[in-house]
């Protein structure tokens, strides 16, 4: 049984167990050592000046069916942008660097906002960030992660193959239909053909059907699950609701927010679940991490990250939508 790990700048990455048959998302595999998860928790502020312990590693749900996301979900319903298109924020605290997070939550409509996919480069290196969006944006985000200057992974632009689809079954592909819809697959199952206009893969699986895969569950299953960065996630809720979140460094405001403290990868797949998605993957965290809301009046909201990546994913207001305002 063999992992297999590429090096993004600065940092080793799971790709995904490779080896025949691999291990099932559900289940540690039967020939490694199952250890728990290093002590943490997750602490949110109610707006109160009280603080909701939401999530525990020593009784971490193997799975999230809905039950248990109603606070935190009401805690971060935030601010109607645009139509279909929700920002909020809410403070985090939890162990070690973690001590004072920001969240920031948006939820997006895909019937009022259409999702698509953009690359820049610059002389050959990646040169993607909040400045290459359009002033027609409403949202801007990185997307997938990167190996050297490359999207790492099968990416799709317009129904186009950029790049052929790779293989694992922590990846998840993220494919994006002609209809405006966004499906999340895992591990080796890919939309089927014809059936995406914009598509990329990412890295680790963070909840299938609502499951928190066993990399995610126990330690010594080939993630560090006691590693601590800036967190950015994408998922689907079961109505087709597209949440994206991020976690930034809640100390000094933005001069220290980009610094890479914050989340492990199954408290952030925690609160992916706590946010209500059924299926989510983490897309570049760290300091790649970026991203764009705006609409209406409010100013808008822009938190820009240190390094330049090869795909964004950016949402416009569908036509409808603006004649309608």
């Amino acid at each position: 049984m063999r992992w297999r790990a590429a090096r993004t700048p600065g940092r080793a990455v799971l790709l995904g167990l490779l080896s025949a048959g691999g291990a099932s998302l559900g289940a540690p595999p039967a020939r490694m050592p199952v250890d728990p998860l290093p002590r943490s928790a997750i602490e949110v502020a109610d707006g109160g000046g009280r603080w909701w312990r939401a999530w525990r590693s020593d009784s971490a749900p193997a799975a999230f069916d809905g039950a248990d996301t109603g606070r935190l979900v009401r805690l971060t319903s935030g601010r109607r942008v645009g139509p279909g298109l929700h920002l909020a924020r809410a403070r985090l605290r939890g162990s070690g660097e973690a001590f004072r997070t920001d969240l920031y939550v948006v939820r997006i409509n895909p019937d009022s906002v259409q999702l698509t996919l953009d690359t820049a480069f610059q002389r050959g290196a990646r040169a993607w960030t909040l400045d290459r969006a359009s002033p027609r944006a409403a949202l801007a985000v990185n997307a997938g992660q990167f190996v050297a200057d490359q999207p790492w992974g099968w990416v799709q632009l317009d129904g186009r193959t950029y790049l052929p689809p790779a293989r694992g079954p922590l990846v998840t592909t993220v494919a994006i239909g002609a209809d405006g819809r966004m499906a999340l697959h895992h591990g080796a199952t890919l939309p089927p053909s014809g059936a995406s206009r914009w598509a990329f893969q990412s890295y680790p699986t963070l909840l299938a059907a609502g499951a928190v895969p066993a990399p995610l569950r126990f330690a010594g299953q080939g993630i560090d699950v006691g590693h601590r960065d800036a967190r950015l996630a994408i998922g689907t809720r079961c109505d087709g609701t597209v949440v994206i979140a991020m976690t930034r460094f809640g100390m000094l405001g933005e001069a220290l927010g980009r610094l890479p403290f914050g989340l492990t990868t199954p408290e952030m797949a925690a609160v992916m679940g706590l946010l209500g998605t059924r299926d989510a993957v983490l897309l570049d965290g760290g300091i790649s991490a970026q991203l764009l809301v705006r609409g209406g009046e409010e100013p808008a909201t822009r938190l820009p990250g240190l390094r330049a990546v090869p795909l964004g994913l950016v949402g416009y207001m569908r036509v409808s939508e603006v004649l309608s305002k």
